[in-house]
């Protein structure tokens, strides 16, 4: 022990006294050699991993490469769209989207723009003889989903075929389903057909318990972003247009469903009131689908209008291999150029990630498009609630230095509200959607006062010193005072007074009128026609074709913005944060969009021009 321990006292005292101590802990001095032998291992074990890793994902690339590269399409196609996943706006320009990384699947789906594209192309295409609409569930906004209608009714123009099937519809599937000539359905299957419901979560009694106490200055008696955090059910005037422009949407839907099924409206509403739909044989009583057939024999059906006989194989073909397979008709080489800039997710301060509008971003982006001399005409596509007012005039600044240059037209989808009409409300031209959610003119403010739950739930406690009286404006730790509730309400005042001021002179309309119809208040794209806050209804290629007429421009090509990320990029995304907020997605299912819009509020900074953060359409 002695020798082992030589000069710790300590050790030597622990020996005298007869106390045990365990000596397995002190390591034993590795040689040098060994160091260096098992240093070395170490080191070529990372080396032939990152090796091996780098031949798999050279494998992947390849063959992803290659799967580009597929044959041309073949006489007697049928053009598929199956649409299970997201229609996002823009088709993803990553080539490993098909392979999963992360164990969740895919998210990725056909863009808006190759659905569309492809329908075009395919009513001139003696190759493709028809559409066959593979439906479920599409987990898309309503926008989105008219868009994709019309696309179809007006490929049906060209006198090809277009079939629908289904083991199951969710309304949105039928309502796509219904532009088709024949829908068919699976003998067990169903129809989901009952109306639309507009669902607000509230977290009052959430925070109450917590003891959060959010503090609210806003303007608009219908500016319903904030009630969620006060109320523990919707305000009247929130109801009143709730009611209204949901009820918009559904009459349209409706109307349109009577037009092709050739089913009075009176009747549609009284099926779903009564959900006359329950099993599949209802569906054909009352006239919702023409034929029940299992998959296989809709598939036999398809060969005989494809021209092909029994032996053969079908050959459908999928939207994304198609709009490849007409990559060079897609890239005109005409030097007039439209830009289509894409403006999508919650406006923000500076820069954005790629689901989010940042000022800075955005305006970026106009500034070099209006300063490009061969960008005859500019489209601003936008989809979103809106977010901080600061952000959303600083992009209407720029919309409107792009007004002053050339054509500048505005496309809305799913959503362009609030902030989102903001940066829309200086165009030559406003198009959207009958079912595009729009206006939501109205501001806010909100602080959080967590105080109590500090103290009461956490034992912490904060004590401060301050070199001025309003220091800490702003902080968590106390509630507002009255002045401050009253400074920073004016601030709100200022902001609505400004934002409405935009929207007057942009729509060449009365400012008094403009806050009569303002105040908060949400409208449908049909009902904004009505009242001067949109143009015209269509899509957005109406939206193109408006800005190269207004441009005279004989000839044109299409360019959109912003630019896509390089596919590595994406898929190290993917594989870190993206990955992350994908396994959370996972887990809550259909509450992720709850924790979502929760978090999203969390993060507002400023005064906000944003619409209800929790409204979904079912």
């Amino acid at each position: 022990m002695q020798r082992l321990y030589k000069g710790n006292n300590y050790m030597a005292r622990c020996e005298r006294k007869r106390i045990f101590c365990n000596i397995a802990f002190v390591p034993k001095p590795i040689p040098m050699k060994q160091f260096f032998k098992f240093m070395f291992a170490s080191m070529l074990g990372f080396i032939l991993a990152n090796v091996v890793l780098f031949i798999i994902f050279l494998i992947i690339l390849f063959a992803t490469l290659g799967a580009d590269k597929e044959t041309p399409i073949s006489k007697n196609s049928v053009l598929m769209l199956k649409l299970d996943k997201p229609v996002h706006e823009r088709s993803s320009n990553n080539p490993f989207e098909k392979f999963d990384f992360t164990g969740l699947g895919s998210s990725e789906g056909t863009g808006l723009d190759d659905i569309l594209f492809c329908l075009k192309k395919a009513a001139k295409d003696d190759r493709i003889h028809g559409v066959f609409l593979y439906l479920s569930a599409v987990p898309s906004g309503m926008a989105t989903i008219e868009e994709i209608r019309n696309g179809i009714i007006n490929f049906k123009k060209c006198g090809k075929f277009v079939f629908a099937y289904g083991e199951y519809y969710s309304q949105a599937a039928y309502y796509i389903a219904t532009a088709a000539d024949r829908i068919y359905l699976n003998p067990q299957g169903g129809i989901d057909f009952k109306g639309l419901r507009a669902e607000i979560m509230f977290f009052k009694g959430a925070l109450e318990k917590l003891e959060i106490e959010p503090e609210v200055i806003r303007h608009g008696k219908f500016k319903a972003a904030v009630e969620p955090l006060l109320l523990d059910k919707m305000s009247d005037e929130n109801r009143k247009q709730t009611r209204a422009y949901i009820g918009a949407i559904w009459n349209k839907i409706l109307e349109n469903i009577s037009k092709s099924r050739n089913i009075p409206v009176e009747k549609l509403q009284e099926i779903a009131d009564g959900l006359l739909l329950r099993n599949s044989n209802d569906a054909v009583k009352y006239g919702m689908a023409d034929e029940l057939v299992y998959r296989d024999e809709i598939l036999a059906m398809l060969k005989t209008k494809a021209g092909l006989g029994k032996t053969d194989k079908n050959k459908f073909v999928g939207a994304a291999k198609y709009s490849k397979s007409l990559k060079e008709l897609k890239d005109s080489k005409s030097d007039n150029k439209i830009a289509v800039i894409y403006a999508v997710g919650n406006i923000q301060d500076g820069n954005a990630g790629d689901n989010n509008i940042g000022s800075q971003n955005l305006t970026d982006l106009i500034r070099k498009e209006r300063l490009d001399d061969k960008v005859k005409a500019i489209v601003l596509r936008v989809n979103s609630p809106g977010g901080s007012a600061l952000a959303s005039d600083v992009i209407w600044r720029e919309t409107i230095l792009a007004k002053q240059s050339k054509p500048f037209v505005v496309s809305m989808g799913d959503v362009a509200a609030s902030g989102g009409y903001y940066i829309s409300c200086a165009a030559d031209t406003i198009v959207a959607e009958p079912n595009t959610i729009t206006g939501s003119i109205g501001v806010f403010g909100v602080l959080f006062n967590t105080q109590k739950l500090m103290k009461n739930k956490l034992g912490i406690t904060t004590d401060t010193v301050l070199t001025g009286k309003m220091a800490d404006l702003g902080s968590l730790q106390r509630p507002l005072t009255a002045q401050e509730k009253v400074i920073i309400q004016q601030s709100v005042e200022m902001v609505y007074d400004t934002f409405i001021t935009r929207v007057a002179n942009g729509r060449h309309l009365d400012k008094a009128f403009v806050d009569s119809i303002g105040q908060g208040r949400v409208w449908s794209g049909t009902d904004a026609k009505e009242i001067g806050l949109v143009d015209i209804l269509g899509g957005i290629d109406t939206a193109i074709a408006i800005a190269a007429k207004m441009a005279k421009l004989p000839d044109y090509r299409v360019v959109e913005f912003p630019l896509e990320k390089d596919p590595i990029t994406k898929l190290l995304e993917e594989l870190s944060g993206e990955g992350k907020d994908m396994i959370i997605k996972q887990q809550m299912g259909d509450t992720y969009i709850y924790y979502q819009r929760l978090h999203d509020l969390l993060k507002m900074n400023g005064i906000q021009t944003r619409m209800e953060f929790e409204v979904e359409l079912y």
